[in-house]
Protein backbone atom coordinates (compact mmCIF):
# COMPACT_ATOMS: atom_id res chain seq x y z
CA UNK A 1 0.00 0.00 0.00
CA UNK A 2 1.12 3.31 -0.51
CA UNK A 3 1.95 5.96 1.67
CA UNK A 4 -0.83 8.40 0.12
CA UNK A 5 -3.44 5.68 1.34
CA UNK A 6 -2.36 5.68 4.51
CA UNK A 7 -3.26 9.62 5.25
CA UNK A 8 -5.75 10.03 7.17
CA UNK A 9 -9.15 10.76 5.40
CA UNK A 10 -9.93 14.75 5.47
CA UNK A 11 -13.54 14.76 6.85
CA UNK A 12 -16.14 16.35 4.24
CA UNK A 13 -17.52 19.15 6.17
CA UNK A 14 -13.83 20.45 6.14
CA UNK A 15 -13.80 20.78 2.38
CA UNK A 16 -17.51 21.46 2.02
CA UNK A 17 -18.49 25.09 1.45
CA UNK A 18 -20.20 26.63 4.58
CA UNK A 19 -23.32 27.50 3.27
CA UNK A 20 -24.31 24.42 1.37
CA UNK A 21 -25.17 22.13 3.71
CA UNK A 22 -27.98 24.72 5.39
CA UNK A 23 -28.74 25.67 1.91
CA UNK A 24 -29.09 21.95 1.03
CA UNK A 25 -31.54 21.74 3.53
CA UNK A 26 -33.42 24.80 2.81
CA UNK A 27 -33.79 23.64 -0.83
CA UNK A 28 -35.16 19.74 0.56
CA UNK A 29 -37.69 21.56 2.73
CA UNK A 30 -38.88 23.63 0.06
CA UNK A 31 -39.03 20.40 -2.22
CA UNK A 32 -41.50 18.65 0.23
CA UNK A 33 -43.85 21.40 0.53
CA UNK A 34 -43.80 21.46 -2.91
CA UNK A 35 -45.09 17.98 -3.39
CA UNK A 36 -47.11 18.19 -0.19
CA UNK A 37 -49.11 20.94 -2.14
CA UNK A 38 -49.28 18.90 -5.36
CA UNK A 39 -50.70 16.01 -3.49
CA UNK A 40 -53.29 17.99 -1.70
CA UNK A 41 -54.12 19.89 -5.12
CA UNK A 42 -54.40 16.15 -6.90
CA UNK A 43 -56.63 15.12 -3.97
CA UNK A 44 -59.15 18.00 -3.83
CA UNK A 45 -59.48 18.53 -7.80
CA UNK A 46 -62.40 15.04 -7.84
CA UNK A 47 -64.55 17.39 -5.56
CA UNK A 48 -64.17 20.32 -7.89
CA UNK A 49 -67.19 21.66 -9.61
CA UNK A 50 -67.43 20.06 -13.63
CA UNK A 51 -66.85 23.54 -14.76
CA UNK A 52 -63.03 23.49 -13.36
CA UNK A 53 -62.13 20.25 -14.30
CA UNK A 54 -60.75 20.96 -17.61
CA UNK A 55 -59.02 24.40 -16.88
CA UNK A 56 -55.21 25.05 -17.25
CA UNK A 57 -55.22 24.88 -13.06
CA UNK A 58 -56.42 21.57 -13.37
CA UNK A 59 -54.22 20.61 -16.41
CA UNK A 60 -51.61 21.64 -14.30
CA UNK A 61 -52.01 19.47 -11.58
CA UNK A 62 -52.42 16.26 -12.85
CA UNK A 63 -49.40 16.78 -15.10
CA UNK A 64 -48.00 17.90 -11.64
CA UNK A 65 -48.86 14.30 -10.07
CA UNK A 66 -48.22 12.21 -12.94
CA UNK A 67 -44.40 13.41 -13.03
CA UNK A 68 -44.47 12.99 -9.33
CA UNK A 69 -45.33 9.46 -9.44
CA UNK A 70 -43.06 8.88 -12.73
CA UNK A 71 -40.23 10.68 -10.97
CA UNK A 72 -38.52 7.90 -9.34
CA UNK A 73 -38.31 5.67 -12.35
CA UNK A 74 -37.83 8.36 -14.91
CA UNK A 75 -34.89 8.83 -12.91
CA UNK A 76 -33.65 5.55 -12.35
CA UNK A 77 -33.78 5.28 -16.23
CA UNK A 78 -31.88 8.35 -16.83
CA UNK A 79 -29.18 6.93 -14.82
CA UNK A 80 -29.12 3.43 -16.42
CA UNK A 81 -28.81 4.92 -19.83
CA UNK A 82 -26.26 6.87 -19.42
CA UNK A 83 -23.74 5.20 -17.72
CA UNK A 84 -24.66 2.39 -20.50
CA UNK A 85 -23.90 5.06 -23.35
CA UNK A 86 -20.90 6.26 -21.65
CA UNK A 87 -19.47 2.69 -21.76
CA UNK A 88 -20.05 2.16 -24.92
CA UNK A 89 -18.97 5.28 -26.51
CA UNK A 90 -15.98 6.21 -24.17
CA UNK A 91 -12.73 4.27 -22.89
CA UNK A 92 -13.03 3.19 -19.70
CA UNK A 93 -9.05 3.74 -17.64
CA UNK A 94 -7.64 0.50 -15.90
CA UNK A 95 -4.06 -0.88 -14.87
CA UNK A 96 -3.35 -0.93 -18.71
CA UNK A 97 -5.38 2.17 -19.70
CA UNK A 98 -3.82 4.97 -18.87
CA UNK A 99 -2.29 3.33 -15.60
CA UNK A 100 -0.93 6.40 -14.21
CA UNK A 101 -4.15 8.57 -14.03
CA UNK A 102 -6.02 5.34 -13.25
CA UNK A 103 -3.96 4.89 -9.95
CA UNK A 104 -4.06 8.45 -8.88
CA UNK A 105 -8.04 7.89 -9.09
CA UNK A 106 -7.73 5.15 -7.10
CA UNK A 107 -5.43 7.04 -4.71
CA UNK A 108 -7.66 10.07 -4.16
CA UNK A 109 -10.64 7.65 -3.90
CA UNK A 110 -8.77 6.13 -0.62
CA UNK A 111 -7.94 9.56 0.19
CA UNK A 112 -11.54 10.92 0.32
CA UNK A 113 -12.54 7.49 1.82
CA UNK A 114 -15.09 6.79 -1.04
CA UNK A 115 -17.14 3.31 -0.10
CA UNK A 116 -16.45 2.13 -3.81
CA UNK A 117 -13.88 3.22 -6.33
CA UNK A 118 -15.45 5.53 -9.42
CA UNK A 119 -15.07 4.38 -12.32
CA UNK A 120 -13.10 6.51 -14.87
CA UNK A 121 -13.93 7.33 -18.81
CA UNK A 122 -12.34 9.42 -21.48
CA UNK A 123 -14.78 10.40 -23.87
CA UNK A 124 -14.85 12.85 -27.07
CA UNK A 125 -16.30 16.07 -25.67
CA UNK A 126 -16.86 17.31 -29.93
CA UNK A 127 -14.24 20.34 -28.78
CA UNK A 128 -16.17 21.32 -25.39
CA UNK A 129 -13.66 21.48 -22.43
CA UNK A 130 -16.07 19.09 -19.65
CA UNK A 131 -16.19 16.90 -17.26
CA UNK A 132 -18.84 14.85 -14.86
CA UNK A 133 -19.67 12.83 -12.26
CA UNK A 134 -22.46 10.32 -12.03
CA UNK A 135 -23.91 7.51 -10.89
CA UNK A 136 -26.34 3.92 -11.45
CA UNK A 137 -26.86 1.10 -9.26
CA UNK A 138 -23.59 0.01 -7.87
CA UNK A 139 -21.42 2.42 -9.69
CA UNK A 140 -19.88 5.70 -9.36
CA UNK A 141 -18.12 7.30 -12.45
CA UNK A 142 -16.42 10.27 -13.42
CA UNK A 143 -15.93 11.36 -17.25
CA UNK A 144 -13.40 13.25 -18.71
CA UNK A 145 -13.84 14.89 -22.35
CA UNK A 146 -10.92 14.51 -24.63
CA UNK A 147 -10.02 18.13 -25.32
CA UNK A 148 -9.28 19.21 -21.28
CA UNK A 149 -7.36 15.00 -21.56
CA UNK A 150 -5.13 16.02 -24.19
CA UNK A 151 -4.02 19.45 -22.98
CA UNK A 152 -3.41 18.55 -19.41
CA UNK A 153 -2.17 14.85 -19.68
CA UNK A 154 0.79 15.44 -20.93
CA UNK A 155 1.55 19.32 -20.55
CA UNK A 156 0.10 19.40 -16.59
CA UNK A 157 -1.45 16.49 -14.96
CA UNK A 158 -1.85 18.58 -11.78
CA UNK A 159 -4.63 20.10 -13.93
CA UNK A 160 -6.23 16.84 -14.60
CA UNK A 161 -6.09 16.09 -10.77
CA UNK A 162 -7.53 19.05 -10.45
CA UNK A 163 -10.52 18.40 -12.25
CA UNK A 164 -10.59 14.57 -11.55
CA UNK A 165 -10.48 15.31 -7.52
CA UNK A 166 -13.13 18.34 -8.61
CA UNK A 167 -15.54 15.66 -9.60
CA UNK A 168 -15.07 12.92 -7.21
CA UNK A 169 -15.90 15.32 -4.35
CA UNK A 170 -19.28 15.60 -6.10
CA UNK A 171 -19.10 11.87 -5.44
CA UNK A 172 -18.23 12.59 -2.09
CA UNK A 173 -20.89 14.55 -0.79
CA UNK A 174 -23.59 12.81 -2.70
CA UNK A 175 -24.43 15.11 -5.35
CA UNK A 176 -25.19 12.84 -7.66
CA UNK A 177 -26.54 9.92 -5.55
CA UNK A 178 -30.35 8.88 -6.58
CA UNK A 179 -31.70 10.31 -3.01
CA UNK A 180 -30.00 13.57 -3.45
CA UNK A 181 -31.60 14.10 -6.57
CA UNK A 182 -35.26 13.04 -5.36
CA UNK A 183 -34.70 15.40 -2.32
CA UNK A 184 -34.33 18.10 -4.55
CA UNK A 185 -35.85 17.39 -8.17
CA UNK A 186 -38.71 20.29 -7.98
CA UNK A 187 -36.80 23.00 -5.56
CA UNK A 188 -33.78 23.10 -7.50
CA UNK A 189 -35.73 24.07 -10.96
CA UNK A 190 -37.10 27.39 -9.13
CA UNK A 191 -35.27 29.83 -10.99
CA UNK A 192 -32.06 31.38 -9.32
CA UNK A 193 -32.55 29.21 -6.21
CA UNK A 194 -31.63 26.54 -8.08
CA UNK A 195 -28.36 27.92 -10.00
CA UNK A 196 -27.27 28.96 -6.21
CA UNK A 197 -27.47 25.66 -4.47
CA UNK A 198 -25.23 24.53 -8.20
CA UNK A 199 -22.74 27.36 -7.51
CA UNK A 200 -22.35 25.63 -3.91
CA UNK A 201 -22.00 22.92 -4.93
CA UNK A 202 -19.21 23.90 -7.45
CA UNK A 203 -17.23 25.94 -4.70
CA UNK A 204 -17.54 22.61 -2.11
CA UNK A 205 -16.10 20.42 -4.89
CA UNK A 206 -13.47 22.88 -6.06
CA UNK A 207 -11.95 23.14 -2.50
CA UNK A 208 -11.93 18.89 -2.93
CA UNK A 209 -9.92 19.10 -6.10
CA UNK A 210 -7.90 22.27 -4.58
CA UNK A 211 -7.21 19.45 -1.74
CA UNK A 212 -6.15 16.87 -3.74
CA UNK A 213 -4.11 18.45 -6.25
CA UNK A 214 -2.69 22.41 -4.44
CA UNK A 215 -0.55 22.67 -7.52
CA UNK A 216 -3.95 22.01 -10.11
CA UNK A 217 -4.41 25.66 -10.54
CA UNK A 218 -4.21 24.95 -15.08
CA UNK A 219 -7.41 23.20 -14.66
CA UNK A 220 -9.66 26.85 -13.82
CA UNK A 221 -7.32 28.60 -15.84
CA UNK A 222 -7.87 26.01 -19.39
CA UNK A 223 -11.64 26.59 -18.17
CA UNK A 224 -11.26 30.56 -18.44
CA UNK A 225 -8.89 30.79 -21.33
CA UNK A 226 -9.54 28.25 -23.49
CA UNK A 227 -6.96 25.56 -24.69
CA UNK A 228 -3.61 26.06 -25.07
CA UNK A 229 -3.01 29.07 -22.71
CA UNK A 230 -3.37 27.34 -19.59
CA UNK A 231 0.55 27.26 -18.63
CA UNK A 232 1.20 30.98 -20.47
CA UNK A 233 -1.75 33.19 -18.64
CA UNK A 234 -0.21 35.28 -15.67
CA UNK A 235 -1.72 33.54 -12.58
CA UNK A 236 -0.68 36.61 -10.45
CA UNK A 237 -2.74 38.98 -12.90
CA UNK A 238 -6.15 36.24 -12.77
CA UNK A 239 -6.35 35.98 -9.44
CA UNK A 240 -5.75 39.74 -8.94
CA UNK A 241 -8.85 40.09 -11.60
CA UNK A 242 -11.06 37.64 -9.33
CA UNK A 243 -10.55 40.03 -6.46
CA UNK A 244 -11.56 42.86 -7.73
CA UNK A 245 -14.75 41.22 -9.51
CA UNK A 246 -17.24 43.05 -7.33
CA UNK A 247 -20.23 45.44 -7.66
CA UNK A 248 -23.71 45.07 -8.45
CA UNK A 249 -23.58 44.42 -12.68
CA UNK A 250 -21.24 41.34 -11.48
CA UNK A 251 -23.67 39.50 -8.59
CA UNK A 252 -26.73 40.36 -11.18
CA UNK A 253 -25.05 38.44 -14.02
CA UNK A 254 -24.33 35.74 -11.93
CA UNK A 255 -27.42 34.61 -10.29
CA UNK A 256 -28.33 32.24 -13.39
CA UNK A 257 -25.55 30.92 -13.75
CA UNK A 258 -25.22 27.37 -12.36
CA UNK A 259 -21.43 27.67 -11.90
CA UNK A 260 -19.37 30.42 -9.81
CA UNK A 261 -17.41 32.71 -12.52
CA UNK A 262 -13.76 30.89 -13.14
CA UNK A 263 -11.58 33.54 -12.11
CA UNK A 264 -13.71 33.95 -8.68
CA UNK A 265 -13.40 29.97 -8.13
CA UNK A 266 -9.23 30.70 -8.67
CA UNK A 267 -8.88 33.36 -6.14
CA UNK A 268 -11.40 31.61 -3.74
CA UNK A 269 -8.92 28.26 -3.39
CA UNK A 270 -6.17 31.10 -3.26
CA UNK A 271 -7.70 32.71 -0.80
CA UNK A 272 -8.63 29.85 1.78
CA UNK A 273 -5.01 28.45 1.14
CA UNK A 274 -5.58 25.60 -1.01
CA UNK A 275 -3.82 26.52 -3.57
CA UNK A 276 0.32 26.75 -3.52
CA UNK A 277 2.99 28.61 -5.79
CA UNK A 278 2.89 31.05 -8.59
CA UNK A 279 1.73 33.67 -6.56
CA UNK A 280 3.97 36.29 -5.88
CA UNK A 281 2.48 39.78 -4.62
CA UNK A 282 -1.17 38.47 -4.79
CA UNK A 283 -0.28 36.36 -1.93
CA UNK A 284 0.14 40.00 0.20
CA UNK A 285 -2.86 41.74 -0.48
CA UNK A 286 -5.84 41.90 0.99
CA UNK A 287 -8.17 39.40 0.15
CA UNK A 288 -11.52 41.22 -0.71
Amino acid sequence: MSTSRQRPVIPAGRLRHPAELPFTIFMILLNVLIIGLIVQAAVMLPGLPERLQDTGWATAVRSALIGLLLLVPALIVVRETQRASVRGTAVELSPRQYPELYRTADEFAHRLGLKRRPQIYLSNGNGTLNAFAAQATGHDYVVLSNELFVNLYHGNRSGLQFILGHELGHIRLHHVSLWYQLAVAYSERIPLLGPALSRLREYSCDRHGAHLSPAGMTGLILLASGRHTENVVDVDELVRQGRALKGFWVGLSQLPRSHPFTVRRLERLYRLGLFHGRIREAETETPV
